[in-house]
């Protein structure tokens, strides 16, 4: 999801905080003495990012590699064991879904890494055309973890294995998307690697690329549509909601697919209870189960076609259904960055204060809302292959035929989970923030007007008391608390309107 921002414009409303695609960069002439830069360029960052993509590339053309292999001995249906036959279907069948999850992790771990590494522009490779191809790219990864494991029979016995097309497919994915981060690095000049607003906001700020407005210092993200000036302090912020209209299409875009997989549980609970000739096996409280067997609630179709056509027709399939799911989650990024930005910005009042550096990697374990998303992201697309699962007729490393199972259970199972994200989110976004100091929600212009005064380690609060109107701004070291009875606007604005 890119978002775009204008610093010349103070009325913008982008959220420059979606790190999975947006970058700062920097075309214009620096009028800035370079020697004096206080913002961090965050070398580690940009270390940590590359071998993240380095991984990515070779996890990537060992996928590649191992297509293939699997295609030159066995053909474009062929599949690769990685175990011994075994007559226990059961348990052949739950290692098979333990190895999707991994899969599944291993290719958020991958997207992730590379989503570090990102630009901005319409023709740059995090435009507007990169951005959709990106996006196709990251649906095709996800939909190709979802059918790489089966199992090949033989003689009543299974085994788990790899399909060979899928296994391909999912390579070139991700080294497509390897060479479009990588291609970024080469396309513009980036200030700074660091996934902190703070930092982002310092650098443009230095490059005069963002200008600090002298009398908004109490003025928040939502007040970007206001002309400004003095204003008292508020002792609840607005939400991240109502902060900008892309958190609320996001949560409504959470809803929807939950919408859409309850009515989906719904198609399928009532075609399983209709007599048909495949037999289907009607939902009851006894078939109801997490993992999937062979007497759980289904409805099934087969797949037509010879040859590359079921591959095709295959990947069509699971791609429309798992599609909205990949991108909704996706999505959910931005919310969980601006709760996580406005975080770290409040503790700008804190004691210990704000500390401007941030460690993306570590950013995932300590923020909540960060955690979640990253566990949400494997998990519920290893739920989403549970309940729409590719069940391949394979015999002796050979496909034979193909049939799309929906199982009822684990179609509510994913709902329910859905519900929950969807909830969890919904809470998070429409929280607001108690205390006098400004939200800023990781916006950039916003934080440059809040911040008169730059270092590593901050305090934001009371500075200054003027004739008509007080100062807010930050420090090196604990101020004092605002007064609320007060109007606050820039240091030495003494001269404006008077408040209505």
């Amino acid at each position: 999801m890119a978002a775009s921002f204008k610093p010349t414009d103070e009325s913008s409303h982008a959220l420059l905080n979606d790190q999975d695609f947006d970058s700062i960069i920097s075309d214009a002439k620096f009028t800035a003495d370079t020697r004096t830069e206080f913002y961090d360029p965050c070398l580690t960052s940009r270390r940590n990012a590359l071998v993240g993509v380095a991984c990515s590339t070779i996890f990537s053309c060992s996928c590649i590699i191992g297509g293939i292999v699997t295609l030159a001995n066995h053909g474009v249906l062929g599949v690769t064991d990685i175990s011994a036959m075994n007559t226990d279907y059961n348990l052949v069948s739950l290692q098979g879904e333990i190895l999707a999850l991994a899969l599944n992790l291993i290719v958020t771990l991958c997207t992730e890494s590379i989503g570090l590494i990102h630009a901005r522009g319409w023709y740059n490779p995090n435009g507007t055309l990169f951005n959709g191809i990106s996006a196709v790219l990251l649906i095709i990864s996800y939909s190709s973890a979802s059918i790489i494991v089966c199992l090949d029979s033989g003689y009543g016995d299974v085994a788990m294995a790899i399909a060979g097309i899928p296994l391909l497919i999912l390579g070139v994915a991700l080294l497509l998307q390897v060479m479009i981060a990588l291609s970024a690095i080469r396309a513009v000049k980036i200030l700074t690697w660091s996934s902190s607003p703070f930092d982002l906001t310092a650098a443009l700020v230095h490059h005069t690329q963002l200008t600090h407005a002298t009398s908004r210092c109490m003025c928040c993200v939502s007040d970007l549509d206001t002309d400004g000036g003095p204003v008292k302090p508020l002792e609840i912020q607005p939400s991240a909601w109502h902060a900008h209209p892309s958190i609320r299409k996001v949560i409504i875009s959470l809803w929807v697919i939950v919408a859409a997989c309850a009515g989906w549980a719904a198609l399928v609970t009532y075609i399983s209870h209709r007599p048909s000739d495949y037999g289907f096996i009607p939902m009851t409280p006894h078939t109801w189960s997490f993992l999937p067997n062979l007497s759980s609630s289904s409805i099934w179709y087969s797949m037509p076609g010879v040859n590359l056509e079921v591959w095709i027709l295959l990947f069509v399939n699971i791609a429309v259904v798992q599609g909205p799911l990949t991108l909704g989650l996706h999505c959910s990024e931005l919310i969980a960055n601006v709760i996580r930005d406005e975080r770290q910005w409040r503790c700008a009042t804190g004691r210990k204060g704000l500390r401007t550096a941030m460690n993306p990697v570590k950013t995932i374990f300590t923020h909540p809302i960060c955690l979640v998303l990253f566990v949400a992201k494997p998990f519920l697309h290893w739920m989403f292959g549970l309940s729409f699962q590719i069940s391949n007729n394979i015999f002796n490393e050979e496909l034979g035929m193909s049939v799309v199972g929906m199982n009822t259970a684990q179609i509510w199972n994913l709902c329910i989970a859905l519900f929950i994200f969807a909830c969890l989110f919904t809470f998070v976004a429409l929280c607001r923030p108690r205390g006098p100091q400004p939200a800023a929600y990781g916006h950039l212009q916003t934080l440059a007007n809040l911040v008169d005064e730059w270092y590593p380690v901050m305090w934001w609060g009371h500075k200054e008391d003027g004739i008509s109107y007080c100062h807010a701004g930050t420090s090196d070291h604990p101020l004092p608390d605002v007064k609320m009875d007060c109007i606050y606007a820039g240091s030495g604005v003494e001269s404006l309107a008077p408040l209505l």
